[in-house]
């Protein structure tokens, strides 16, 4: 998908301010059972149709609205992650302006883990 240039503006701001974590990391945390809260950020049609194995949904349009609810402890480890990476990037950022301390977007998101063949359900 090609995103316009005002939307890249934004997600490169935002991650100026992020901490980005790769595929590999993570896979690694889930193989060594590492205890955070993975978040697949995308909308409700993408998250239906596959999604990565043992992630949980908590969509753009509400994750500010509701993960005080979700997750009350600021300082719990959150990996989000989205299509490409743009949207958890402009996510973990909206989280870390909410007072949340250890925050990442997954770099290359949903898109990458699929092409590593990494597991999805």
């Amino acid at each position: 998908m090609k995103h316009s240039e005002g939307f890249l503006k934004i997600v490169e701001d935002a991650k100026t301010r992020i901490k980005e974590i790769s595929i590999q990391e993570v896979k690694v945390k889930l193989d060594n059972k590492e205890s955070f809260y993975f978040i697949d950020v995308r909308e409700d049609h993408e998250w239906q149709q596959s999604h990565i194995t043992n992630a949980e949904h908590l969509g753009r349009g509400i994750i500010e609205r509701d993960i005080e609810n979700k997750i009350p402890d600021k300082t719990s480890k959150i990996i989000l992650y989205c299509g490409g990476g743009f949207r958890s990037a402009l996510s973990a950022d909206n989280l870390q302006k909410m007072g949340y301390t250890n925050v990442y977007s997954m770099d290359g998101g949903f898109r990458a883990w699929k092409e590593a063949s990494l597991p999805i359900t």
